[in-house]
């Protein structure tokens, strides 16, 4: 009996830097990948004429697995990391031998929220990050407690959005303006899933949680108090608690 590899993938606009908290304690007990998305962290952003779409970060997770020689593996994700993880699914569901959905909603944006990715981009293109995007941010990623009472976690949320290059965070936002319905695709996944969401998350709260659970066969719900949009970052132990009180032990085909 085998565990599965747990493969990571990070929200907008940050990188893998986010897992920290909780990388060691997981792999101790499980193989934990943790990469960083294209144009982000440390992953440079191909040279490319076609329009942004996650559809390509889902080929450069799906490359990532055939470079670690990694048939299958659980894929997690948290907001965009979700997201993406959901693109990988649609593209390449051999791959997918389990879902860890963090912070993050089968639904497309509505028009509002598209147009607002698409004013970040140009805002970006424009101007840089500097001196706005941690702030304009921040007062939804975290919940309001955290906020308040962990200076620690707001100063290294705004350290690691304000490391990313411009033009890695221009093409994310348009990638993720375009993504299609995906609870279709969750209804139609027969594989193990976890769903964990913090109880104050405003961008994707607790019943877009409950929506996609409601959809997949068996799926388990872990909701954390006192959190909001980075649960990996404001209770790391919630959340390695709910990833291995759940994780399946799979054969390796």
């Amino acid at each position: 009996m085998t565990e599965l590899p747990l493969v990571l993938l990070h929200a907008f606009p940050l990188d893998a830097r986010m897992w920290n908290a909780v990388r060691e304690p997981l792999a101790s007990h499980l193989r934990v990948i943790t990469p960083d998305q294209r144009g982000l962290g440390r992953s440079p952003l191909p040279d490319s004429d076609r329009e942004p779409s996650l559809e390509d970060a889902a080929r450069d997770v799906v490359a990532l697995l055939d470079r670690l020689e990694l048939d299958r593996v659980v894929l997690g994700g948290c907001s965009m990391g979700g997201y993406l993880a959901m693109a990988v699914l649609r593209l390449a569901p051999e791959r997918v031998g389990g879902l860890v959905l963090i912070d993050t909603k089968a639904t497309p944006d509505t028009p509002e929220a598209a147009q607002s990715r698409l004013e970040v981009a140009r805002r970006v293109e424009d101007e840089g990050i500097g001196g706005w995007l941690a702030e304009a941010n921040l007062p939804n990623l975290l919940a309001g407690s955290t906020r308040e009472r962990r200076p620690d976690v707001v100063e290294t949320v705004r350290e690691i959005i304000e490391s990313q290059p411009p033009a890695g965070i221009s093409w994310t936002a348009l990638a993720l303006r375009t993504r299609p319905d995906s609870l279709g695709l969750l209804r139609e996944a027969k594989v193990p899933a976890l769903v964990v969401v913090g109880e104050e998350d405003p961008i994707t709260p607790v019943a877009a949680a409950s929506a996609m659970v409601e959809v997949m066969d068996g799926a388990t719900l872990v909701v954390l108090p006192e959190a909001g949009h980075l649960t990996p970052l404001e209770d790391p132990a919630g959340v390695v608690e709910a990833i291995l009180s759940w994780y399946p032990a799979t054969h390796e085909k």
